[in-house]
């Protein structure tokens, strides 16, 4: 067929975008330097109130719990957040909700700080998990904006990943630094100041963020990205992955306090966040022949297999080890259910889908969060690592059942593949 044959350079070319091409896009860095500000506190948030209301209670199970009504909350609000955002804009949005984000942290630390009961740091939690900004949605709209239907959107993806993955290496490190040499409180302060400034100078980047929709189009651009039977298959794919990283923060913390090494909790929760960074930026670089839907399913295999393994570890060089493997495997997972995004999910729906596959992860951390302390509380020391390798395993049952809903309409597909066989598609560059 005359669509398969190649023979511009410029076609080869687009065949192998890479992140140099990426970040040439004009426009880019006006938000992407702003977003990752706005994003670090979110790897702060979980750890830093697990760790500031262990320390005020002695409980991982209460701590535990106040950190999940906080990921319930935010799970439960974001789509709702990211729907306003597609209908009025980001601005709109993003600006009253870090001002509440800011002030609902402000009044949960000093409740924690007061010793109070633990309804009052359950009722405070509710606010500060629903106002929390979702400026990762929010910057993969704005890429889907500047690129629509080039190549680079998986290169984008795969960039985001990264970038999300980095403030979770530092963001934990920081968070654990702060409430273990500073003060109990210092992470959650730290991150209601992030989240005001990073969050700020996001809203004021007015000229990139997506088009509000006319009115005569409202029908057309919110429909809810609910109904897109392949977006729930990705919540209940993202859910399992939330169980790693829940599982993983109040587990990596209870095993270091066991053997009289708390400073080592930010450290191997990097070295898991690092390795799914290294993953991540493999992802971007390469040019991927197989369907989305079928790397999915072998990079979700390959994490449940690995999270499977975490609860065996009896030393931090081993856990490590095995917390590196596992972060390799999460990123072609959530890189790929982001890239599919693109394909399933009408483009006036696009910032809703992303916050609810964000919500999925922030659901099932609550959830894992819950879980893993009353394990800790409960067994033996690491006994909350068994949460990961439950969740993985549940959600890849679910994958390979309704793998097909996956598949984007023939029409996407087509326009997508045949992206790099045609002319390239223009993309605005500095």
């Amino acid at each position: 067929m005359a669509s398969t044959v190649t023979t511009s350079k410029d076609s080869a070319a687009t065949s192998r975008p890479g992140y140099g091409r990426l970040l040439r896009t004009r426009g880019a860095w006006t938000f992407l330097l702003p977003g990752f500000a706005a994003r670090q506190p979110f790897a702060m948030l979980t750890l830093s109130i697990v760790l500031l209301v262990q320390h005020t209670t002695g409980s991982y199970g209460a701590a535990g719990a106040v950190a999940a009504v906080t990921g319930v909350s935010m799970a439960v609000f974001a789509p709702y957040s990211g729907r306003l955002a597609d209908r009025y804009g980001q601005r709109a949005v993003l600006v009253p909700g870090v001002l509440l984000h800011t002030l609902s942290v402000l009044t949960l630390t000093a409740l924690a700080l007061n010793g109070a009961p633990l309804w009052a740091l359950f009722t405070a939690a509710v606010p500060t998990g629903a106002s929390v900004p979702q400026v990762g949605p929010m910057v993969r709209a704005r890429w889907g904006v500047k690129l629509k239907n080039s190549p680079l959107m998986t290169t984008a993806a795969a960039f985001e990943s990264v970038t999300d993955e980095l403030t979770f290496v530092v963001g934990p490190l920081l968070a654990t630094a702060l409430c273990t040499v500073v003060d109990p409180a210092a992470g959650l302060m730290t991150e209601a100041a992030l989240t005001l400034v990073g969050g700020l100078l996001f809203a004021a980047q007015k000229g990139t963020q997506p088009e509000v929709a006319a009115r005569g189009n409202a029908r057309v651009e919110h429909v809810s990205a609910l109904r897109v039977p392949g977006v729930r298959v990705l919540i209940v794919i993202f859910l399992g992955i939330g169980s790693v990283f829940g599982g993983m923060q109040v587990s990596l913390a209870a095993y270091t306090e066991s053997i009289g090494e708390p400073g080592l909790n930010g450290i191997l929760y990097g070295v898991f966040a690092a390795g799914n960074m290294i993953s991540g930026i493999a992802c971007g670089a390469i040019a991927w022949k197989a369907a989305p839907e079928r790397r999915l399913v072998i990079g979700y295999v390959a994490l449940a297999v690995t999270a499977s393994a975490l609860w065996t570890a009896h030393s931090a060089l081993l856990l490590g080890g095995l917390g590196l493997l596992v972060g390799m495997c999460i990123a072609p997972s959530l890189i790929t259910g982001y890239t599919l995004v693109d394909d399933l999910v009408p483009a006036g729906a696009r910032t809703e889908a992303f916050t609810w596959l964000t919500g999925a992860v922030a659901l099932g951390q609550a959830a894992a969060v819950t879980v893993s302390g009353q394990l800790e509380d409960r067994l033996w020391s690491g006994a909350g690592f068994l949460v990961p390798m439950g969740g993985t395993v549940l959600a890849l049952v679910t994958l390979l059942a309704l793998r097909s809903r996956l598949v984007p309409p023939r029409a996407t597909r087509e326009v997508t593949r045949g992206a790099a066989r045609r002319d390239p598609v223009a993309i605005s560059e500095q």
